[in-house]
């Protein structure tokens, strides 16, 4: 998890970001995006540079568009990964993903109990490690997204309950397309559940929060994986 593509163009944070609002769900302080009236929840938890990044907020906003109340909690408590203060290895073991696992069910909670009845998560790299991880619990998300992940095992995907989606990156040393496709085709062996596995040509670790919106072909490569994550929760979110 701690190699260089996970470090590769960080965003430059930006507190004031999109245009939803600040809560407190689950303990934990969220960006939230989409009506709070709505039914239907989709957590976007982040990578290691946190909930502030303003390309993961716009991606909320147009997820809440789509009629999602959305919610973009922050994980690490005001302390997302700064390679000019912490230590690699001591941060990771600070910032475990059974403990980003054990955050995200109690905000999933908190969702229901404000009347939100169908939830799906999608995780980014770290993130992506702890909806691999939610994806155990049926009680707990109704349909799962996992992009560009850390190195995730065929045992995680074995326990997997919910209707899974791995988007995946050609050029990914942590998370390899050889990976991905095994991981795939155990999802393909498990007949219980929906699941989808693509690999985006040309693209590396982390393009879909973390591309240069200068780059026509960047941006293009992170909207349909974008638009593939969305159409997934539309059909497994209702």
């Amino acid at each position: 998890m701690s190699g260089a593509e996970c470090m590769k163009n960080p965003p430059t944070l930006n507190s004031a970001s999109g245009i939803g609002n600040l809560q407190e769900i689950g303990g934990l302080n969220s960006y939230v995006s989409g009506s709070i009236h709505s039914k239907l929840a989709i957590l976007l938890i982040s990578d290691v540079f946190g909930y502030e990044a303003p390309l993961l907020r716009k991606l909320a906003d147009k997820v809440a568009a789509s009629g999602y109340l959305v919610v973009v909690p922050d994980f690490f408590y005001g302390e997302p990964l700064d390679r000019e203060k912490h230590d690699l290895q001591t941060w990771f073991k600070d910032h475990g993903i059974d403990k980003g696992c054990e955050d995200a069910k109690v905000v999933v909670e908190s969702l229901k109990s404000k009347g939100v009845s169908a939830i799906g998560a999608a995780g980014f790299c770290w993130g992506g490690m702890v909806v691999s991880q939610l994806a155990k619990y049926e009680s707990t998300i109704d349909a799962a997204v996992i992009l560009h992940p850390g190195p995730i095992t065929v045992d995680d995907i074995n326990e997997v309950k919910v209707p899974t989606a791995i988007l995946a990156a050609e050029h990914d040393h942590i998370f390899p397309p050889d990976q991905a496709k095994l991981l795939g085709n155990a999802l393909s062996a498990k007949s219980e559940i929906e699941s989808f596995v693509k690999i985006f040509p040309g693209v590396e670790h982390g393009w879909t929060v973390r591309y240069n919106i200068e780059d026509e072909s960047a941006v293009k490569a992170a909207e349909e994986a974008h638009s593939d994550m969305l159409n997934w929760f539309t059909k497994f979110i209702k």
